[in-house]
């Protein structure tokens, strides 16, 4: 039975989740930060790679721009299922896996957080924002006649202004989908969740980088704001913690015996009764 209760009310939790995201969504757009002090940012970030040997985003973005095939579905995957994957393993963890959505949700919502102050202090202009001398192409931007997006990152056509393009450090787009993949495997119980919880992530720092929208670092500072939070959600004091235990015996209801048989709280079970004058009576006959 245990498994079977609900963490909390659904509304709640989309309202809690609504809020969060809501903050989330206004904070970034206020930490848009200085141009010419993000496209530092994204130069330093390039030249460390260059020099680390780790900038993988230049030949990925270069196949991706050349090849329709793999530029396009990219896109798509870009532009939206940052949005749906998450929201669907969080109704999947609520309804299938109730006992482990309240651990998961906190795990989401502090990495998130995390990552608001990550843009907040290192404003990022992306590869596909820095010069053309960089040789990197814009893959949305190119294959924007077939998706909905603009010319503006992933937001829909004319609603480029309520996004922050200088928000890739880090990629909370490779954060999401390790914390999906995570418990996907981790809770999967059949072989096609745990490969898509393989996959998923692995798929998405593919697909950052190769339409250009995060370097490299981007994706590898994601993950590391997802081990923070996931490390001090632990820390947080879970909500069962600070409430009385709920067992039968507090409440003043009557324990549950085996075969099903209530007593009340200081009724003796059958066997350790005394035998009545009836029943001696009929042992005597």
């Amino acid at each position: 039975m245990t498994d079977r209760q609900k963490p909390t009310r659904w509304w709640a939790e989309l309202l809690l989740l609504g809020l969060v995201y809501g903050a989330y969504t206004g904070g970034r757009l206020l930490a848009r930060g200085d141009v010419h002090l993000a496209v530092g940012h994204g130069l330093s970030v390039l030249r460390t790679e260059e020099l680390l040997g780790l900038d993988f985003e230049r030949p990925l973005n270069r196949l991706f721009s050349q090849q329709g095939l793999l530029g396009i579905p990219a896109d798509f995957m870009y532009a939206s299922l940052h949005y749906l994957v998450t929201p669907a393993v969080l109704v999947w963890l609520y309804l299938r896996r109730p006992r482990h959505y309240r651990s998961a949700r906190t795990w989401l919502v502090v990495s998130t957080l995390l990552g608001l102050v990550g843009f907040t202090l290192m404003p990022t202009c992306p590869p596909r924002l820095l010069d053309s001398a960089q040789g990197f192409t814009d893959t949305m931007a190119q294959y924007s006649a077939y998706g909905w997006w603009g010319a503006e990152a992933s937001a829909p056509r004319g609603l480029g202004g309520l996004t922050n393009q200088y928000a890739a450090m880090p990629s909370l787009h490779v954060g999401w989908a390790l914390w999906c993949g995570v418990l996907l495997w981790r809770h999967g119980r059949r072989p096609l969740p745990r490969a898509l919880g393989i996959a998923y992530p692995a798929v998405t720092v593919l697909v950052v980088m190769g339409t250009a929208n995060h370097y490299f670092l981007d994706a590898a500072a994601g993950a590391a704001v997802m081990a923070a939070g996931y490390a001090i959600a632990r820390r947080l004091p879970a909500r069962a913690a600070r409430t009385p235990a709920r067992t039968a015996g507090f409440r003043g209801t009557a324990p549950i015996v085996s075969g099903g048989w209530d007593t009340s709280a200081r009724e003796l079970l059958p066997a350790q009764r005394p035998a009545s004058e009836d029943d001696t009576a009929a042992a005597a006959r």
